[in-house]
């Protein structure tokens, strides 16, 4: 049965992915400040500073998991934390699961979400033994579609009025990618890199 019992430090050229620490929620908290964060990832609601303990705990909490796998996103040219990469929602009896990635401003627009998307995608089917990952992402998401679209996520449906935003709806896409895709997909020249990486 698939489990998410190994934590494991996966190395790309631009990204490296780690398990999550406690101290990562200080850092997460930074990330989720940013209003636009909030909105293209539908977290409703403000954090405080009073929000950092029981943030650390549950950081500190996740290597005890293993139907879920949290890793940090690190910036390898500045070694900062930049984000987080979530596969979720573990299935073992279908061989499925969500993944969902979360990065600040300083982990955008420079090819890190690609990568570290490629990195778990690659870990996920080839060594975990996944066979379906699926994922959500809004509507007024586009450039989070063109990467899923790039890495082999293909979509699936609609969840109509699935987010409701300052007073207005907006749907989900969802999307996934099969294990026989993810192999032909790594096939491709941009998906190089990952082969190397994994």
């Amino acid at each position: 049965m698939p489990n998410f019992r190994e934590k494991p430090v996966l190395a790309g050229e631009t990204v490296v992915l780690r398990p999550v620490i406690a101290d990562d929620a200080v850092d997460m908290l930074e990330v989720l400040a940013d209003g636009d964060v909030l909105r293209l990832t539908g977290s409703h609601g403000t954090l405080s500073p009073d929000d950092v303990e029981p943030m650390r705990q549950w950081y500190g909490s996740r290597a005890d998991h293993e139907d879920r796998l949290d890793l940090a996103a690190v910036d390898r040219a500045s070694g900062r934390y930049v984000g987080e990469v979530v596969l979720n929602e573990l299935d073992p009896n279908n061989n499925s699961c969500s993944f969902r990635i979360a990065l600040g401003a300083t982990g955008q627009n420079r090819g890190l979400g690609t990568e570290a998307t490629r990195l778990v995608l690659g870990y996920a089917f080839e060594r975990v033994g996944l066979h379906r990952i699926s994922l959500e992402v809004y509507s007024f998401n586009s450039r989070a579609r063109r990467v899923y679209e790039k890495v082999g996520f293909r979509a699936e449906g609609v969840l109509r009025d699935a987010l409701l935003w300052e007073g207005q709806r907006f749907d989900a896409h969802v999307m996934s990618i099969l294990a026989h895709e993810w192999a032909e997909h790594r096939g491709r020249p941009e998906a190089v890199e990952s082969r190397k990486a994994v």
